[in-house]
């Protein structure tokens, strides 16, 4: 079978399991939940769909963006909970067993977009339920249509909010207090609200969020790919330093790491180049 034919049908296997991956643009990866009959709900085959998109995405560096968004009407309705009553894998390991395997895989799709090396977008386009929060949280930047909800649905049927990193990303976006108040009650944000707490940095017209979106992947893809890279991952990991002078210490060296890629002196060289011309026009 030739690359194509494998290429083929791995977009066959992950459409069939509701994700598409598209290049809109040179640079920029647009992912997309695809199952809209049921609001871009993650179902097993979904979740490794995507895993193995994630991991394409992250070795390919043509891709300097990624845009994660729903089809429909939907962002994601978290976990289909028409599998609620099957367990994954063979019964023979085990019902506990077969579910922290679950549960497991779907929280590691949050890890697995936290390591990419490029910056990912949410365009949250409506409803972002339980674990939807959570893929939405585990971007680096969010936007929102008008349309746009979120809220810790599994408080709401039995089970915690606590789930696939919520827990300690959402305090950090909207503070402890209002953290709790969403994940204690399961109620719904609306697009107005997540962006004045911070849930969100901006809110679009709905027709305008994916514009919106791939204006900020060619911002971000403009920039230094391997100075983005650092970005996201100095930040990330900032996050969970103890102290400034630790923070710093990181940063210190990621600068002078970077200063490495001779990208630094190429744009002094372009800046004086620059200059030396305006002085020459006004002469």
């Amino acid at each position: 079978m030739s690359e194509a034919d494998t290429a083929a049908d791995n977009a066959a296997g992950t459409a069939a399991a509701g994700v598409r991956l598209e290049h809109p643009e040179p640079g920029i990866a647009l992912l997309r939940l695809a199952r809209p009959q049921n609001l871009n709900a993650l179902g097993d085959d979904t979740v490794a769909a995507i895993a193995r998109l994630l991991d394409g995405i992250g070795a390919d560096p043509a891709v300097r963006a990624l845009i994660l968004t729903g089809e429909g009407k939907g962002f994601c309705a978290g976990f289909d909970l028409g599998l609620a009553a099957d367990a994954p894998g063979s019964a023979e390991r085990g019902e506990t067993a077969a579910w922290m395997r679950r549960q497991e895989a779907f929280a590691a799709l949050v890890t697995r977009l936290r390591a990419l090396p490029q910056p990912v977008i949410a365009a949250v386009n409506g409803p972002a339920n339980g674990a939807g929060l959570g893929l939405a949280l585990a971007a680096e930047i969010r936007i929102a249509g008008r349309a746009a909800k979120f809220n810790a649905a599994f408080v709401r049927v039995g089970m915690s909010s606590c789930d696939i990193g919520v827990s300690w990303l959402l305090p950090r976006c909207v503070g402890l207090s209002r953290a709790f108040d969403i994940m204690l009650t399961g109620r719904m944000v609306d697009a107005a609200e997540a962006e004045r707490i911070g849930l969100v940095s901006e809110t679009v017209d709905d027709a305008a969020l994916l514009p919106r979106a791939l204006d900020i992947a060619r911002a971000i893809a403009a920039n230094s790919a391997f100075g983005v890279w650092m970005t996201k991952r100095g930040t990330w990991a900032n996050a969970e330093t103890g102290s400034l002078q630790a923070a710093i210490e990181l940063e210190n060296r990621t600068q002078i790491l970077a200063r490495t890629t001779g990208e630094l002196a190429h744009a002094a060289e372009q800046l004086l180049a620059r200059r030396k011309r305006a002085a020459q026009g006004n002469t």
